[in-house]
């Protein structure tokens, strides 16, 4: 039996083609537990109120090993009600130290200080609802004496000091605590003192870079805790309780004991989902061909339903949050999320397929007129105001009142506006959303019948993740993904194995890499002094050491008998930016009235908000007038016209010194996208939108940034005809104009010039480059070389995270068949931070195992043509396109015949 939303998407059979494959997951039975013993029964009694008459199993698991003192690896999926499993512990301390207080307040010897309780989580939006949560749970309780608050970067001084004096749990994200609370740890030395537990909520959003440094942030406040805690003689000290929640991934526990710094056999796993959950059926959904198509003379123009930019190459998700309100991962830094509007390649099919942003737009107006609630998700923010726009007009035919009811949800919003989307959704006044992956995580919006997912999101767990929002509660949901016309796009839909069968990706991030390690190092110096005793907390004693002599010796600290200090007049915190946001947003501001429209990340105001860019915003459009990028405003003002803007790039790589030091004979090596010639560009998606992060990795500032006296100079060796290359490069990016293309059949109406700041990241590579003959000898000529190349570089940053400790969205790529600096087909591979993480010099030292994994990946995929496990990218700027995956493995062969045994 077929759900009957997807009776309504199939439209009486008109849009059968387009189903490529169904699949029913089952129901699941709740099982539930008794109330513990020990939970303050105030507490329970406002749970009780709310409607939880009893919890779920693994709601008391965890509740259970986080009262004991264990540390909590909580990872059940969306709706699960993971935030009964912290709160009920930690309020109940709070509640008991209260009531000993009140008890025993005339006897000294009975004196024990209140408990606190610290939640950090990725976005401001999250804190908010968390909040709204927990203050509907005391208002239930009675508990008044509980006093709950958010402090982060908007939040006043005032308000800022009583949450410093009398908050007894206080919510906020990374950013705050690593640039405000632990710099001044003496005036939160209330909180630091009574701290008991640590919420990390979303714990699948810190990976990669963002991970490690997050990691390192909360290492430096267990440390201070221990500072601060209450010591009886001859007792250490009283430890946190760590408490990690996190969707379903692979291997929680491990993950959850790196970012917190503790012993995995210390972290209890709880993961046996408990809580009801209807059947869910999901939708594999192809947009149809445009048979009536005849492609445009000027290569390079859009297809007629879709605008470049709403199918877009980059997914949101790519990276970590920012301090602002931007997608995905916000907070304070997984970043940016709008991607390039990339202009469709050159060997598009005969007849193009509709776009995911038009189909979506379809599907979504009728499960609104059908009276579903659901949730669009879009890979951008033009996406979401597009998908949304679309489905109004649509509505608008039938039922203006139903038009009124669609709305867009992205970063970029004012939080208030945000609010109260989140509320019209909850209440029903809203019926649907399209959104970007800004609702991802947990902010609470249940009740929901389907979930539509134009393009792939870039991860399996981003999947489940947004298809979670679909029947939460134990009703049946439905979910649709709608595939873009990319080669990994259509993969999936035809392999659905690739999709259900599939393990879900693991969390990497690694603390103790030394280019994200020595600024926290300095930072934490800068708090305390950092002693010997200290250095376990930050990773292998040994290695922080080694770390520590080097920062001696370059200046940043200084070595005392008694420990390492800092003693510049400067903050160390602001040597590193957790999320290489790049700045502060851009204001979007009405030119007439002076009201705030929006934000727009630093990086990406270029591209988006440029002098006469149309900037859209709940179906109402704007003109942009002017871009001031030095007081971080643009003005707009309100006008109907009849196109919309899309913005155009040059992206390239030079090499800083091609003619450094030569060590083809240094024994400790085994050996080791794009421009010119048809290429290949996989940036991990940085704040400007473009194919680079333009943001801070932990590696630029001085002083402080790299495990080495000087940025290490260009190095190179042979393998016969074979040149690798590591070491500095720029890769250079700028928006250098945009057209105007009239809506909707997006005819160009004029080709602008823009004069804008170059976007420019000086990082590390590392780079291979093979000449001519070599190609030939691989039988692989002009017409080949670029795909063969773009797939072994896609190939080949998926494979480096498996030698260097990293996340696929901590790489950028670059591949051509004539660079020129190399003066020869190159591939490169960088480290997407500024100065670099360690990641491409990783690659260059273990070059001929990194190439011969990559080599046999690619050749032991059983796929005909590449796949997203072997050569497709879930980020690549051109499409996909081109990619040649026997041509990969011919070119890798050859190159590795003359790697050193």
């Amino acid at each position: 039996m077929t759900h009957p939303l997807l009776d309504v998407l199939l439209a009486n059979g008109r849009r059968a083609d387009r189903l490529t494959h169904v699949r029913t997951l089952p129901p699941r039975e709740a099982v539930h537990a008794d109330w513990p013993s020990w939970a303050d029964p105030s507490i329970v009694g406002g749970y009780r109120a709310l409607g939880v008459d009893r919890p779920w199993r693994h709601q008391v698991e965890a509740a259970d090993a986080a009262w004991s003192g264990r540390h909590v690896a909580l990872a059940t999926s969306t709706g699960s009600g993971k935030s009964l499993g912290f709160w009920l512990p930690a309020l109940s301390s709070v509640r008991v130290d209260t009531a000993r207080g009140v008890l025993d307040a005339g006897r000294i010897e009975s004196a024990v200080g209140r408990g606190a309780v610290l939640y950090v989580c990725p976005t401001k939006a999250l804190a908010a609802d968390q909040l709204a949560s927990l203050s509907r749970l005391v208002d239930a309780s009675g508990a008044r004496d509980l006093r709950v608050a958010t402090c982060d970067g908007d939040t006043g001084f005032d308000e800022r000091s009583w949450v410093r004096d009398h908050a007894d749990v206080v919510l906020t994200n990374p950013d705050f605590l690593h640039f405000s609370l632990l710099p001044n740890h003496q005036r939160w030395a209330r909180l630091l003192r009574s701290l008991r537990y640590v919420v990390v909520d979303e714990g699948h959003a810190y990976r990669g870079v963002f991970g490690a440094h997050v990691s390192l942030v909360l290492r430096r406040l267990a440390r201070l805790a221990r500072h601060y805690a209450p010591r009886r003689p001859g007792e250490e000290p009283r430890g946190l309780t760590f408490v990690v929640a996190s969707a379903t991934s692979a291997d929680p526990g491990v993950t959850a004991a790196r970012l917190a710094g503790v012993d995995p056999h210390d972290v209890v796993v709880v993961a046996d989902d408990a809580s009801p959950a209807g059947s869910t059926t999901f939708a594999l959904w192809e947009p149809p061909e445009i048979t009536g198509y005849r492609p445009p003379d000027d290569a390079a123009a859009p297809r007629p339903d879709g605008a470049p930019g709403s199918d877009d190459a980059f997914p949101p998700d790519a990276f970590p949050p920012d301090a602002g309100e931007p997608d995905a991962h916000e907070p304070g830094a997984p970043g940016p999320d709008d991607a390039p509007d990339v202009l469709v390649p050159t060997d598009q099919p005969e007849y193009p397929r509709r776009t995911a942003t038009a189909e979506t737009a379809d599907l979504l107006a009728d499960l609104v007129a059908h009276g579903a609630r659901t949730l669009a998700f879009t890979r951008s923010r033009r996406g979401a105001e597009t998908v949304a726009s679309a489905t109004r007009d649509h509505l608008r035919r039938i039922d203006p009142d139903l038009a009124r009811r669609v709305a867009a949800y992205r970063g970029g919003y004012l939080p208030e506006e945000r609010r109260e989307l989140e509320q019209a959704v909850r209440s029903g006044a809203v019926r649907a959303l399209a959104t970007t992956n800004a609702l991802e995580l947990g902010v609470d919006i249940s009740g929901l019948d389907a979930v539509l997912i134009a393009g792939w999101p870039g991860t399996r767990m981003s999947v489940w993740q947004q298809a979670g929002r679909a029947g939460r509660a134990g009703a049946d949901g439905f979910v649709a993904f709608v595939a873009r016309e990319d080669p990994l796009d259509t993969y999936l839909v035809h392999h659905p194995e690739a999709v259900f069968n599939a393990p879900l990706e693991a969390t990497v991030f690694d603390p103790a890499n030394p280019y994200v390690l020595a600024p926290h190092l300095c930072a934490a110096a800068a708090e305390l002094p950092v002693r010997t005793d200290d250095l376990t907390a930050f990773g292998r004693p040994a290695d922080v050491r080694s770390v520590l002599d080097v920062l001696v010796a370059r200046g940043a600290l200084r070595r005392r008998p008694s420990g390492w200090y800092w003693t510049h007049p400067q903050g160390a915190a602001r040597l590193t930016d957790l999320r290489g946001t790049g700045g502060a947003p851009v204001r979007v501001v009405e030119a007439a009235t002076g009201r705030v429209l929006g934000t727009v990340d630093a990086g990406s105001a270029d591209g988006q908000v440029h002098d006469g860019a149309v900037y859209v915003h709940q179906g109402e459009t704007y003109v942009i007038g002017h871009l001031d990028l030095t007081d971080g405003v643009a003005t707009a003002t309100r006008r109907d016209v009849g196109h919309g803007t899309w913005s155009r790039d040059v992206t390239s790589i030079t090499v800083d010194d091609l003619h450094e030091r030569d060590d083809s004979a240094d024994s400790g090596h085994d050996g080791a996208d794009g421009q010119d010639g048809a290429v290949g560009q996989d940036g991990a998606v940085g704040a400007d939108g473009h194919d680079v992060v333009n943001g801070h990795g932990g590696a630029s500032a001085r002083p402080g940034n790299a495990p080495a006296d000087e940025p290490r100079p260009t190095t190179y060796r042979r393998w016969g005809p074979v040149t690798w290359g590591v070491g500095p490069v720029e890769v250079r990016s700028q928006v250098v104009g945009f057209q105007r293309r009239r809506l909707p059949d997006l005819q160009v109406l004029s080709d602008e010039p823009l004069d804008l700041p170059e976007h420019v990241l000086p990082t590390t590579a590392v780079w291979w480059s093979v000449p001519d003959a070599l190609l030939d000898d691989a039988a692989i000529g002009p017409d080949l070389a670029p795909g063969a190349l773009h797939a072994a570089e896609h190939a080949a940053i998926g494979l480096l995270p498996l030698l260097a400790t990293c996340d696929r969205w901590d790489l950028g790529g670059v591949s051509t068949a004539l660079h020129v600096d190399t003066e020869q087909a190159t591939v490169f591979v960088y480290d997407a931070y500024p100065g670099g993480a360690g990641f491409a010099e990783r690659g260059y030292e273990l070059g001929a195992t990194w190439l011969r994994a990559t080599r046999d990946a690619i050749d032991a995929c059983p796929c005909t043509d590449g796949c997203p496990a072997c050569v497709q990218s879930p980020k690549c700027g051109t499409f996909n396109s081109p990619l040649e995956k026997a041509a990969a493995v011919r070119l890798l062969d050859a190159v590795l015949a003359h790697a050193p045994r």
